[in-house]
């Protein structure tokens, strides 16, 4: 059965595992909110091609149990180690989006790169969006409190109502169906009210900086220009600043979900990346 248990605290998560057991493995890491079908453009061409694609249903989302805990950083990087560990997965090149970028940083700086390849983060939230000490230019504090309280308040309005934002679909080239959007709005509620809620919480600390800096492996970075979700100057370039041997690829008039918008893009880059010696 496609379930283990969460090393962290016994957890019951969901994943699913596309393609040859035996072709290169590529694991994708979630954005907060949807589960594994967010993947589906990269995924099953991958899969078709030869590779082995892999992806965890967060703890809180999709097929996964709905609890209270464990939604700190350390517990949600355990899972994915625990994915890694329980399918004895070697040579990976991770791929996370958005917040599962955090997960997959935090995986390989507390238990190593043994598992894995090399990691690509797609329109990610690292190292962090808010003001510190470190990052003097994040958002105020306080602009993210105002959106943790609109989804505390009505999260099927936020959803509903950021997802032309989320697809930039006002710029060329972003053409998606209405009735895709409207279906990626509706995943967004396989993810628990709880889950949610701890996420953006989540997201209102996070500075992982320090952490990109140790790591060994390489780091493909891609994000859009017009991400307003994690926007390219607060995220993406300085992890490819940050990161010791990063690539960073901008997409022009790409928004967060650039997964969708620039998918064939996205998955030729990805292969490319997987293959590389």
């Amino acid at each position: 059965m496609p379930y283990f248990a969460s090393p962290a605290d016994g957890t019951r998560l969901h994943f699913v595992d596309y393609g040859p057991a035996d072709g290169p493995v590529i694991v994708f890491v979630n954005s907060a909110y949807f589960g594994t079908e967010m993947w589906e453009a990269q995924m099953i061409p991958l899969a078709e091609e030869g590779f082995r694609c892999v992806a965890l249903d967060r703890r809180g989302h999709g097929r996964s149990d709905d609890v209270w805990g464990g939604f700190d950083l350390d517990s949600l990087a355990d899972d994915v180690q625990g994915l890694l560990d329980h399918l004895d997965l070697r040579g990976v090149t991770l791929v996370a989006h958005s917040v599962g970028t955090v997960e997959a940083v935090r995986c390989l700086t507390r238990h190593g790169s043994a598992r894995v390849a090399r990691l690509a983060l797609v329109a990610g939230v690292a190292p962090g969006l808010v003001r510190c000490a470190d990052h003097p230019g994040g958002l105020e504090p306080g602009t993210m409190r105002a959106l943790n309280d609109s989804v505390r308040r009505d999260r099927s309005a936020f959803f509903a109502d950021g997802a032309d934002s989320f697809f930039a679909r006002d710029l060329p080239g972003n053409e998606l169906s209405d009735a895709y959007v409207q279906s990626m709005v509706r995943a967004c509620h396989v993810s628990t009210p709880r889950a949610g809620i701890a996420l953006r919480e989540l997201i209102a600390e996070l500075n992982v900086a320090p952490e990109i800096t140790k790591l060994d492996l390489p780091v493909l970075v891609i994000h859009g220009t017009h991400d307003t979700s994690a926007p390219l100057e607060l995220t993406g370039r300085r992890t490819a600043e940050l990161a010791p041997d990063a690539t960073l690829k901008v997409y022009d008039n790409g928004g967060h979900g650039l997964f969708a918008t620039h998918a064939g893009q996205l998955t030729a880059d990805l292969r490319e990346f997987a293959t590389a010696r």
